[in-house]
């Protein structure tokens, strides 16, 4: 592997190394995505490419990592002044949304993983659904939420997520805006929140 940069103009050329490999994988997919068409579009030489990484596979493995990062950093910010979990999910799959529809290539790239680099899909939706079963747990023993398995509805609620993103954010059918209108995260909403009940602590302040 290369060598992390080690100064801040090196930083620089790498992230403009990953921001051209999202846009190249992309539009044309890891196959067609050539080193010289990434560096073309990053305006640096194909030299330059190797001080950063060591070949495009290894480009693509950072960058799956980097869009992965930046995916629950904005799903975390995005619900950090939520007071229940239920403020948390909508707060969480809104900020999900804005990053799909400015980041597009995160559904491509990701899916592209499953047969480029099977070890970087699985790392993708582990990484999200470790920081989610512990908000699970934690609005479990707070009496948020009912009594369910956090693992289970971890990855059914990434699933949910990521299935009305691609309907609503990323397919143009005419009516598409690039956003989740209102009244589907409304609907959204209202499914999660049968799913995951009312809580505990509610139900017992409402008996008495």
């Amino acid at each position: 592997m290369s060598a992390a940069p080690r100064t801040a103009r090196g930083e620089k050329t790498r992230r403009r190394l990953l921001e051209a490999a999202e846009d190249v994988f992309a539009e044309l997919g890891y196959t067609e995505a050539s080193v010289s068409r990434i560096t073309d579009r990053a305006g640096v030489g194909q030299g330059t490419f190797y001080l950063y990484f060591d070949s495009k596979l290894q480009l693509f493995e950072e960058l799956v990592e980097d869009l992965n990062r930046r995916v629950r950093q904005a799903m975390s910010e995005g619900a950090a002044s939520a007071t229940t979990r239920l403020e948390a999910e909508r707060a969480g799959f809104a900020a999900f949304f804005r990053f799909t529809a400015e980041h597009p290539a995160l559904y491509r790239v990701v899916r592209e993983a499953e047969f480029v680099s099977p070890g970087s899909l699985r790392l993708h939706y582990t990484r999200i659904v470790e920081g989610y079963i512990d908000g699970l747990r934690q609005a479990q023993q707070d009496g948020d939420i009912g009594d369910i398995d956090p693992t289970v509805a971890a990855w059914a609620l990434m699933g949910i997520g990521e299935m009305i993103g691609m309907r609503w954010v990323l397919w143009d059918d005419g009516e598409g805006t690039g956003a989740v209108p209102d009244h589907v995260l409304d609907e959204m909403m209202r499914f999660i929140g049968g799913a995951l009940g009312r809580g505990a602590r509610r139900s017992d302040e409402e008996d008495s």
